[in-house]
């Protein structure tokens, strides 16, 4: 072989040695998707000691920028801790007020022989147990007795209480219970028909579905409500989860469900609401922010930079979780490197941890940050700098991939820096997203866009109330009952966020839950979820 012959046959081996530890990298990926630990949670018992391990300004990002307003440590006080009202009765039980309680009293047989006029009562032991009752579906049955005047011959008769729904026998707090069970507890409505057949209640599965989809009808004037409030505030966090809705009418795959999308929208006041659209196309952004002026956080998908490059009311922020996770992809590559970025990466999230556990707001909260978290940005970007143009790693390293996509959203990622009220990520609308990558698994898809259209709409809204403390069946009982009285320039008043304050502490309950209450000889306390 000549010497030309030689070294095209060593580029080649080297070529295709750089295409094996590629496809290695990916394999390992995928075996850690499918058994390996999916949290991205990094252990670092000693920050600083780790990061003095580093090189350059990285290495001493701990020591020049140390904890905000550090404080002497005291020796904690031996105090007795004060009982809760949800303090453990017995063994790991806890409850409260809003749980029914059977009580069952017990009498020792050996006083049976003693008469009572010899025994004193003087004191009461008791043990506890947690019992469950299978599904109860119960039928609520209007006796409305007919009188007819004796003298007069004039006939008296009670009117039907009025049903949330015309023409139909579903009170309110099964539309509730069908709609908490299949959005928040993940069971299909071919499951809850099961259960009740199990029961011995014989129903439809097809008014079920025509039910929960009038249900949601109701509820759609609060969503857009809702939504306006999100559009109307200073920031706003937007993303996008898959959901399979509607079926392929022609063409290749006929027949087979389309792929749609949720984009969900999170505003400053902690609502989310969840849209649809058959697409992830830069046209729904446009839409969904139409008229829409602040700061936009969104992870590293294209059309949302383009989007907010073109809009100048619009600052666009990114989010600093995605750009942790590119590291932590390409540590099993570059493990040195990425560990360097992810330790500093670490430590401003401590720092950002402090300044929120000391409650910083506004200007105050911009200068914490300043002091704080912008220097450790600023040398963060300074040493990837310097280490991708020190050139030495192969240009399919992919710590350099990690680097690129940080590198390139540098301005994004700062714009946390000067507004307070901004996360520094989206993990806080990632949690919102769960409840559906979770809903699929079990319900798997919607027969129609309108469909998923109307499962966004109940998603968002029973998510927000879990965001403010509320008991979701509490608030679906309620408004159910009262939209179609409420005044409609008034509806944001139904809003999770509103209602709370308007109509939490004493809503509209179903006629099952008032004659349990007579019962029982007490009333639930209102509005929060235990």
């Amino acid at each position: 072989m000549t010497r030309e012959e030689v070294a095209a046959t060593l580029d080649e081996k080297d070529s295709l040695q750089e295409r094996v530890d590629d496809l290695q990298r990916k394999i390992d990926w995928f075996n850690r998707q499918l058994f390996g630990e999916k949290s991205e949670r990094q252990l670092h018992p000693d920050l600083s000691r780790q990061l003095s391990l580093g090189e350059g300004k990285i290495a001493t990002a701990s020591a020049d920028h140390p904890d905000p307003a550090p404080q002497t440590p005291v020796a904690p006080h031996k105090r007795r801790k004060a009982r809760s009202a949800m303090d453990v009765l017995t063994e790991g039980l806890r409850f409260d007020e809003t749980v029914p309680m059977t009580i069952i009293e017990l009498v020792d047989a050996d006083m049976q022989a003693i008469p009572k006029d010899e025994l004193v009562r003087i004191d009461e032991k008791r043990t506890y147990r947690l019992a469950q009752r299978p599904a109860a579906y119960e039928v609520v049955c209007y006796s409305r007795p007919v009188f007819k005047h004796r003298k007069t011959g004039e006939f008296f008769c009670a009117p039907a209480p009025a049903s949330v729904l015309e023409r139909s026998c579903a009170d309110v707090s099964l539309l509730a219970g069908l709609l908490v069970d299949k959005l928040l507890y993940h069971l299909p409505l071919y499951r809850q028909h099961q259960r009740m057949g199990d029961n011995g209640v014989v129903v439809g599965r097809s008014s079920l579905t025509n039910w929960t989809q009038r249900a949601i009808d109701l509820l759609e004037p609060i969503h857009e409500a809702q939504l306006t409030s999100i559009l109307d505030g200073r920031t706003l966090t937007m993303d996008e989860t898959p959901i399979k809705a509607g079926r392929k009418g022609n063409g290749a795959g006929k027949g087979k469900m389309k792929r749609g999308y949720f984009w969900p929208v999170y505003g400053d006041q902690d609502e989310v609401s969840f849209l649809f659209a058959p697409t992830r196309a830069r046209s729904v952004i446009e839409q969904t922010l139409d008229g829409f002026t602040g700061v936009l956080l969104t992870d590293g998908y294209g059309p949302y930079d383009q989007y907010a490059s073109k809009t100048n009311d619009i600052t666009h922020a990114g989010c600093w979780a995605h750009t942790r996770r590119k590291f932590i992809e390409a540590e099993s590559a570059e493990p040195r490197l990425c560990k360097m970025a992810l330790d500093h990466i670490g430590v401003m999230y401590k720092q950002e941890a402090l300044i929120l556990e000391r409650g910083y707001t506004g200007k105050e909260k911009i200068a914490a940050r300043a002091e704080h978290c912008r220097p450790l940005v600023e040398d963060f970007f300074e040493w990837l700098d310097q280490m991708v143009n020190e050139q030495l790693l192969l240009p399919s390293n992919p710590f350099l991939g990690a680097a690129a996509y940080a590198r390139s959203r540098r301005k994004q990622l700062t714009v946390f820096l000067d507004y307070p009220d901004l996360p520094v990520d989206t993990n806080h609308i990632e949690r919102e997203i769960r409840p559906i990558a979770l809903g699929r698994k079990n319900w798997m898809f919607c027969w129609t866009e309108l469909g998923a259209k109307q499962l966004g709409i109940a998603q968002g809204l029973l998510r927000t109330c879990r965001l403010h403390g509320i008991d979701p069946y509490t608030w679906l009982v309620d408004v159910l009952q009262r939209v179609a009285e409420h005044p409609a320039s008034r509806v944001d008043e139904l809003t999770p966020r509103l209602w709370k304050g308007c109509f939490g502490s004493n809503p509209l309950q179903s006629d099952v839950r008032l004659r349990q209450e007579n019962v029982e000889g007490r009333g639930r306390p209102q509005g929060s979820v235990v």
